[in-house]
């Protein structure tokens, strides 16, 4: 009598979003990933694949290449001491009205960007008993590294030269065992219909668990950065708590995000 072996069960389907951050991962870590390789992984068809490929090539994460794909040969994202000189009188009314927020004794999260450096800057001409101020990005590490009250939390990870951020399993990992007040989250876009998205999808990632990990979430940007879309999406903006931008938001913006509850502040 033989006996017929059962077969191998399917692999987990992953929404789109996660599928292609996972493909990056993959492309950045072996250095080249083919066609073949990517439909035995997700069990999905050569065509949604070539799809995803196309799309990330169209985005300048990786470079599509015959038969599979290669890193990108340039960064997609602006590099941070551009970005710092950008609507710089904006970010430094947004970084004195965020910093406000936070009281003595708690535990906060400052995202990476220029933004939420500037957070970090207003921390440093505060006086404090007590403040911890877990972040992922090097520079707002150095803002705050000598302050004897503040204590910094660094979170690991692979570097991003352009932001002087971290990001990956690693952050992640270290992130997922904290918890904190409040998070202070810099993006690139936020559309109220798609959400908050940054061009990386591994920061990307360790966003959603940043936003999981923490009581309130408190996005900073801009007004530029309203009706923007970047590749990764972060969270929907009813995940957010509170916005805080500059007068320049349009009102459209500002009434769509407090339809769907979310609080905003302008100055």
């Amino acid at each position: 009598m033989t006996t017929r072996r059962k077969a191998a069960p399917a692999p987990p389907k992953l929404l789109v979003e996660e599928r292609r951050r996972r493909i990056v991962e993959l492309v950045h870590q072996k250095g080249r990933v083919t066609v073949d390789e990517l439909v035995a992984l997700f069990g999905i068809s050569a065509v949604t694949i070539r799809a995803d490929l196309e799309a990330l090539d169209r985005a300048d994460v990786i470079s599509r290449s015959h038969g599979g794909a290669l890193p990108a040969a340039a960064q997609l994202d602006t590099p941070l001491n551009i970005k710092e000189t950008r609507h710089h009188a904006q970010k430094l009314r947004i970084g004195e009205a965020a910093a406000e927020l936070i009281e003595d004794g708690e535990t906060i999260i400052l995202d990476s960007g220029s933004t939420t450096a500037e957070i970090a800057r207003r921390i440093r001409q505060r006086k404090w008993t007590s403040l911890t101020v877990i972040t992922n990005a090097l520079n707002i590490a150095m803002e705050l590294s000598a302050l004897p009250a503040v204590r910094v939390m660094m979170l690991g990870g692979l570097l991003r030269q352009t932001s002087y951020s971290l990001a990956g399993p690693d952050a992640e990992q270290a992130l997922s065992r904290l918890s904190a007040d409040r998070l202070f989250l810099g993006v690139d876009g936020l559309d109220p219909e798609v959400g908050v998205t940054t061009p990386d999808p591994l920061e990307a990632s360790l966003n959603a668990l940043m936003i999981r990990v923490s009581r309130q979430t408190v996005a900073v940007l801009d007004a530029s950065k309203f009706g923007q879309r970047s590749l990764s999406v972060i969270a929907p903006v009813s995940e957010l708590d509170l916005v805080i931008s500059d007068t320049a938001a349009s009102a459209d913006y500002v009434q769509a995000l407090e339809g769907k509850g979310v609080k905003t502040l302008l100055v």
